[in-house]
């Protein structure tokens, strides 16, 4: 089989079966351009050096690619998404890691305050209160090792069930705080403020945060208008394509078309606590850094509530989101005013992430 690209997008949903094209048409809008321009002689041995060829910049292809149902939508250019995936291995980052052994989150016990409702222990974490909230109940998932980087499904889904029975904590402090919002920003290029391993939970009340309501709301119109699941779907279409990657049973998880930034995975699962779910993460996120080269990492989970509202929540699975955020020693900012007001400019070709976490690189 020819090696996908996604700048062929256009051409391999036409090459789908009838059923999968119209699947892929409901769900995507994909456009094609071309960007060009004309460099001055000074310029050609620059441009060769860094890009190949004088050819590989005068036309650029760009694809488009947009998410009908929620808007969401991801800017590609050949010329960047042609680039091998960056795998490399930073010794200099394991001792960076290791200089700041011995901070307060080495000792949660004595170095971190306890929720009012005391603390969460599990196999290989442990829980404290957040100092500066993000909401009302805001916890900190704790990991026993001190570099975030030393993976094992075992672990994350430790992490992921204390995460969880702090959440469950949380609503038996306060039975209106039902909406519980799981993250990780793993060290500083992520946004994390602490280098040592730790995962982010909270807790708000009255309505979910608005990215997530918006998410039920689009997934809810899009089955009151096609009978249909949008999250099964969106999955069909990515796997028919090549996408998929690789998942426990009743774990779906693909690489993105639309993804916020660079390498975004997607898995869906039921319900929360399934462990399959857990492992299917930490394998995922275990690959992530060493078949993938990611250091810095956003995870989020979007969880339904845990007791009931008033807004309709049937059918609306566990949807957990990994994003590469680069180099931790880059100090050029992953995103800018595009990201945030327009539309995602990524680098990455999602079929390169597939097929790397599908082979193991």
């Amino acid at each position: 089989m020819p090696e996908r690209k996604i700048t062929e997008l256009p051409a391999l949903i036409d090459g789908l079966s009838p059923k999968d094209r119209a699947l892929a048409d409901r769900i995507l809008h994909v456009s094609a351009t071309t960007g060009r321009l004309d460099p001055p002689d000074g310029m050609r041995a620059w441009i060769e050096k860094s890009f190949g060829s004088v050819g590989a910049v005068t036309e650029q292809r760009i694809v488009k690619v947009t998410d009908r149902v929620t808007q969401m939508g991801t800017l590609f250019n050949e010329l960047r998404a042609s680039r091998p995936l960056d795998t490399g291995v930073s010794l200099d980052l394991d001792r960076e890691i290791a200089a700041t052994e011995g901070d307060p989150f080495c000792r949660p016990g004595e170095g971190t305050p306890a929720d009012v409702f005391g603390r969460v222990k599990g196999e290989h974490a442990t829980t404290a209160s957040n100092i500066a909230k993000y909401d009302g109940f805001h916890g900190v998932v704790v990991f026993d090792d001190h570099n975030p980087l030393h993976l094992t499904p075992e672990k994350v889904s430790d992490y992921v069930s204390v995460g969880l029975e702090w959440g469950r904590k949380a609503l038996e402090a306060d039975p209106a705080a039902r909406h519980p919002f799981l993250m990780w920003n793993c060290l500083w290029r992520a946004g994390g403020s602490i280098i040592h391993g730790h995962a982010q939970v909270t807790a708000t009340r009255d309505a979910h945060y608005p990215k997530v309501e918006r998410l039920r709301r689009d997934a809810a119109a899009y089955r009151a208008e096609h009978g249909s699941d949008y999250f099964g779907d969106l999955h069909r279409v990515h796997d028919s394509l090549g996408l998929g990657v690789p998942a426990e049973d009743g774990v779906r998880a693909f690489a993105s078309l639309t993804p916020v930034k660079e390498k975004e995975l997607v898995v869906i699962g039921g319900s929360p606590e399934d462990p399959a779910l857990h492992r299917t993460v930490g394998a995922l996120l275990r690959a992530y850094v060493h078949d993938l080269g990611a250091r810095a990492f956003n995870v989020a989970f979007y969880m339904p509530p845990l007791a009931p509202t008033d807004e309709d929540w049937s059918g609306f699975p566990t949807v957990v989101y990994i994003v590469d955020r680069g180099d931790p020693a880059n100090r050029t900012s992953d995103i800018g005013a595009m990201e945030l007001y327009a539309a995602s400019v990524v680098a990455s070709d999602p079929f390169r992430v597939a097929e790397a976490l599908r082979n193991g690189s």
